[in-house]
């Protein structure tokens, strides 16, 4: 089955190109049949090359020889091992059902196909960055997931705010795409190849623990994981994805993009562990996001933006994690979060539709009754987001807490303040969207039979993962290193209490005692507070200050510079030339002859002078 492994990003890529040569002509079953049968297939092969995948090896697959540059040459192959084996699980099976359920979504959207072509043509992006054999093929991969983001957050480019959302996304992970490249650059420099495998041996060897070189060149590609996983500095794309359709929220949150970073940071971890500075720096922009969104999250009306502040806090986990040198444990927790979050996106989706796009929980209240389904669902997401125990989000998330307190109790405390923080925002939305008195009756969806099964049985699909992927183990053992943390009883238990310490108090506040949190907003500065961690910490604001009113301004005093003249005075000339011309046009025959004669005697003095 290995010899099937370029089918795997093949299969989707295939169907994009299909669906956007096709320009909407096809049937929605056909659009559909293509475009979520591909990625079932992709699905199906990665399942069978598992089945029969040996934990302890790995395989390189050559396609072709890409290029050869200045001493550079690269091929386009594909490299399975443990690591990239359990990523591709993740993209094609969650990526399979969200394509499922959004085969019922956008049902009734007009541009089904091109959202489709779309959609796969992410996938597949995102697979040749996992699969990619050197850092090249993971940079074009790196780059066209970012051009796909693009695409799929501005779906509904009609609308201008959608638009600007999806620029704002591209152009903030460009700043981190542009240390990324500056990273491999610096690398090839110092070691001469791009080549993964041999670049991590080149840098054990060459660099000794500590060296400046290797602590520049982990930072810079930690630049490029904090861009594409959203973390400090560079986190406010995020929120605003949510202008795309919800299965895009999604794919984008659970199984592809914001989980690119910490497949780099994980691929490359010999590089980062030559450098104490560079894994401090990993673990501190993980504890310090995960804290900030988790604070934002609390204080959110948009069910998707909770969630997207959500996704932004439990990716800074896998941050802490990696930092911590809880390696498996950061990957173990993106496989969980990837099942949960999945299920919490899609069934806001369900949510929505159902209130006719509404989409702020101010709106919402008393669905349990009315969406029984949807409602266990959620409920399942958000226990194993808030990390109750026995739930998969709980054996994920214990052994980063545990390594964090073994590293620093600084570390631990943050960490277990932010697992304090997401079990109230997890279950305020539980609170407030599916419990008290109904504010607006839900609308039965309307959708063909065959259609209308394909999202609850994606829903029921990833309740079972969500609810039992903690019990799954992954072939990291090889590839990895493997660090097993025991840290004191006390500290194991507040670990497990202090999630259902956070959903004992969300529901004393929203149920049982919500007098008590109407005087909690009223307190001094209450108002500005909840102001500023809604509008995430003002780093937008920030940016502006410091980034774009410069440059506007800039570019409005330098607006007749020595290039703008340049330009202006080339116009000028095409201008003037233009005249001439014109003017030769007399329509006069005798002109014409004149002019004729002129050039046949120039040539013959060239001939005979020359």
């Amino acid at each position: 089955m290995l010899k099937l492994l370029w089918l795997i990003p093949t299969l989707p890529l295939l169907s994009s190109l299909v669906l956007m040569l096709g320009a909407g002509r096809h049937s929605k079953t056909l659009v559909a049949s293509c475009g979520v049968g591909s990625v079932g297939l992709a699905a199906l092969i990665t399942l069978s090359i598992a089945a029969g995948f040996n934990a302890d090896d790995s395989h390189r697959q050559l396609l072709w020889h890409w290029f050869s540059v200045a001493g550079l040459s690269t091929d386009f192959a594909l490299y399975l091992d443990g690591l990239s084996l359990v990523m591709l699980m993740v993209v094609t099976g969650i990526g399979f059902l969200i394509h499922l359920y959004a085969a019922g979504y956008m049902y009734d959207d007009p541009d089904y196909a091109r959202f489709f072509a779309c959609m796969n043509l992410f996938l597949a992006a995102m697979l040749i960055l996992i699969l990619a054999d050197n850092l090249v093929l993971l940079y074009l991969g790196w780059e066209a997931v970012g051009l796909c983001s693009y695409l799929l957050i501005g779906f509904w480019y009609q609308d201008p705010a959608n638009g600007m959302a999806a620029r704002k996304a591209f152009v903030i992970t460009r700043v981190g795409d542009a240390a990324l490249i500056i990273g491999l650059f610096l690398l090839y420099a110092e070691l001469g190849s791009l080549d993964i495998a041999t670049l991590m041996s080149a840098a054990n060897e060459r660099w000794p623990n500590g060296s400046t070189t290797a602590t520049v060149a982990a930072l810079l590609l930690l630049g490029g994981a904090v861009g594409k996983s959203a973390q400090l500095p560079l986190q406010s794309w995020l929120p605003d994805a949510m202008a795309g359709p919800t299965p895009v929220s999604a794919l984008i949150h659970a199984a592809t993009m914001v989980t690119a970073g910490v497949y780099l940071i994980a691929r490359c971890h010999p590089l980062f562990m030559l450098s104490s500075v560079a894994m401090t720096t990993v673990a501190v922009v993980g504890l310090l996001t995960l804290l900030l969104s988790g604070c934002s999250a609390l204080v959110q009306t948009d069910i998707k933006r909770i969630l997207a502040y959500s996704t932004i806090s439990q990716i800074g986990y896998m941050f802490l994690a990696l930092g911590v040198g809880a390696w498996s444990a950061a990957i173990f927790h993106l496989v969980t979060h990837a099942f949960f979050k999945a299920l919490l996106f899609l069934c806001a989706g369900s949510v929505i539709l159902a209130l006719q796009h509404r989409q702020e929980i101010t709106e919402m209240g008393g669905l349990g009754r009315r969406m029984p389904f949807i409602f266990g669902c959620f409920l399942i997401g958000c226990a194993c987001l808030a990390a109750l125990p026995f739930t998969s989000g709980y054996f994920s998330k214990e052994p980063i807490l545990a390594q964090a307190w073994a590293q620093s109790p600084l570390l631990w405390f943050g960490g277990a303040l932010g697992a304090l923080i997401t079990a109230l925002y997890s279950f305020r939305l539980i609170f407030v969207v599916f419990f008290g008195e109904l504010t607006t009756e839900p609308k039965p969806l309307q959708r063909p039979g065959w259609v209308a099964l394909k999202m609850p049985s994606a829903l029921a699909l990833l309740a079972l993962l969500a609810l039992f992927g903690g019990a799954l183990e992954l072939p990291l053992a090889t590839v990895l290193p493997g660090i097993e943390a025991h840290p004191p009883l006390l500290i194991a238990a507040l670990n497990t209490l202090i999630p259902i310490l956070g959903v004992l108090a969300c529901y004393s506040l929203y149920r049982l005692n919500p007098e008590l949190l109407v005087r909690l907003k009223q307190l001094p500065g209450s108002a500005a507070l909840r102001q500023f961690w809604q509008q995430g910490w003002g780093f937008d604001r920030l940016y502006d200050r410091l980034l774009r009113h410069p440059v506007l301004w800039l570019a409005r005093v330098n607006r007749n510079d020595v290039a703008d003249r340049l330009s202006q005075g080339i116009v000028a000339l095409s201008r003037l030339s233009h005249q001439l011309l014109v003017e030769v046009q007399s329509g006069q025959v005798r002109w014409y002859a004149g002019i004729m004669t002129c050039g046949i005697v120039l040539l013959i003095g060239l001939g005979v002078f020359i």
